[in-house]
């Protein structure tokens, strides 16, 4: 058989799983919502749900890969016990990573498509209402997204075609290097705009009358639902990694360093975009509307802003490419784990088909534009991003975690071995207590708050209906994490 590849450099490894973990939500949610909760004040909430959420669900997945040495397709196989029906569970990765892609990759065109936009001077000189347009016209033309959508896709899986080393990590490195210069280039030119210090007040000074106004609750709902959710943890693309990883280094330590890397991201993203928005007298809005309307039109007031634009969408692309890439891989290798193909057929195979699962998000805002899958004002995306984010993250977390702390998994001592293994800082045994039912627990409240927040804004039969769905699931879960045959 032959061996299975691994990454050639510590760095390699950690720029991919930092690449996969640095997305989009590092830009246009973290520095808005670090902002509305405090500043300062909100950042070391985050810090500490990194630390105790993210931090954790992180080591178990990375050490499920490295110990069994497989992607998520047989990763269960290899470690659960005798007679156990963990490996039931490898289907929550590569449904999880398709889903993802379904909508990921038609937003990482929009981001292709904005640079070459800003590239060429389209946007420039444009007045706000016309810049808004200009989103809104892309919105409706289902050739425009479906081509940069295709660009993004044969990007994406020509580095993967490549193979690990070659492909993946090669890339992927010089991707992120480049994409952390440019967003310190860009950083240190927001803070020397004119009253870009009351931009930094706002992000980084602690304001307590703005956590008072919100709410002590929400506030740190916010930041526990942030940390959760920023790392791409849950789907097996941080566990395809670690089947890759060396055993000369521990768990613990490799994850710190790439937990790291994705804060650095997102607090500079915020040093780009706040001070910059109240240079220019512009609220600091989250989601698209902040990429695609509000900074274009910031940059259109700038001197040079034509560079500067085309700069940070580049920087965007490295973004949202490097995800897109990260869970390709991850694709590709439950395939060839689970069947053994090449990694060309796997390719090939795939490059139509997720084409064909990306049209019905890029559809959702024109043709389909009527069909509101979870209530009024909803798109397709809304609903492939409320199943990624809301349901297969979360529950994916679950079943790492339960499965490297529960005897009939893998079992505490067997993960902590594997993780502990290499030079570094161990993980102390009495994480055990709290990675067995505190944990858990957490992710179960996060998990129910989301759809608590979803759908009682559209009204209590949305809100019954969907609850009970949410505790169908994690019934199943348990369930299956619990069953073992008597006689195994």
């Amino acid at each position: 058989m032959k061996e299975r590849e691994k990454f050639g450099s510590r760095l390699g490894f950690i720029l991919v799983s930092a690449g996969c973990a640095v997305g989009l939500g590092n830009v246009w949610k973290f520095p808005y919502i670090c902002g509305e909760n405090g500043g300062a004040a909100f950042v070391l909430i985050y810090l500490v749900f990194l630390a105790i959420l993210g931090f954790p669900i992180m080591c178990a997945e990375f050490t499920v890969g490295r110990g069994s040495g497989k992607g998520a397709a047989r990763a269960f196989e290899e470690l659960e016990t005798k007679g156990s029906k963990w490996h039931h569970f490898k289907w929550v990765s590569v449904v999880g990573s398709y889903v993802l892609m379904a909508f990921y990759t038609m937003v990482a065109g929009w981001m292709l498509y904005y640079a070459w936009r800003e590239a060429r001077g389209s946007l420039a000189g444009l007045e706000p209402d016309e810049v808004s347009g200009a989103f809104g016209t892309m919105l409706s033309q289902p050739g425009t997204m479906t081509i940069w959508m295709i660009v993004a896709v044969l990007l994406s899986f020509g580095v993967c075609v490549l193979g690990l080393q070659k492909g993946v990590e090669k890339i992927t490195k010089v991707m992120m290097l480049l994409l952390l210069i440019l967003i310190v280039v860009l950083a240190v030119h927001s803070l020397v705009l004119p009253n870009a210090s009351e931009g930094v007040k706002f992000y980084m000074v602690p304001n307590l009358d703005a956590i008072k106004s919100r709410g002590l609750g929400p506030v740190i709902f916010d930041a526990m639902t942030h940390a959760f959710f920023t790392l791409s943890v849950g789907i097996g693309a941080m566990e395809i990694f670690g089947s890759y990883l060396k055993k000369d280094r521990t768990i613990g330590g490799e994850a710190v360093n790439i937990i790291l890397i994705d804060t650095f991201v997102a607090l500079m993203a915020g040093f780009i975009i706040i001070p910059a928005c109240f240079a220019y007298g512009v609220a600091p809005g989250a989601g698209p509307s902040l990429l695609f309307i509000t900074l274009p039109n910031i940059f259109n007031h700038m001197a040079g802003g034509r560079i500067w634009g085309t700069a940070f969408f580049v920087f965007m692309s490295f973004a949202a490419l490097s995800t897109v890439i990260a869970v390709f891989e991850n694709i590709i290798a439950f395939y060839i784990d689970l069947k053994g193909f090449s990694r060309k057929k796997v390719v090939a195979g795939n490059v139509i088909f997720m084409i064909l699962l990306s049209l019905p998000a890029v559809l959702g805002f024109n043709k389909l534009a009527a069909f509101q899958p979870i209530g009024p004002g909803s798109s397709i995306m809304d609903l492939e991003d409320f199943l990624v984010s809301y349901n297969l993250l979360p529950l994916g977390s679950m079943i790492f975690v339960l499965f490297c702390t529960k005897k009939n998994g893998w079992g505490w001592e067997g993960f902590r071995k594997e993780a502990n293994e290499g030079k570094g800082p161990k993980l102390p045994e009495w994480l055990r207590f709290y990675m067995s039912y505190i944990l858990p627990a957490i992710i179960v409240v996060v998990y129910l708050k989301g759809y608590y927040d979803t759908f009682k804004p559209r009204g209590t039969g949305y809100l019954v209906g969907w609850m009970i769905f949410a505790c169908v699931l994690l019934l199943a879960i348990f369930g299956i994490a619990n069953y073992k045959k008597k006689d195994a």
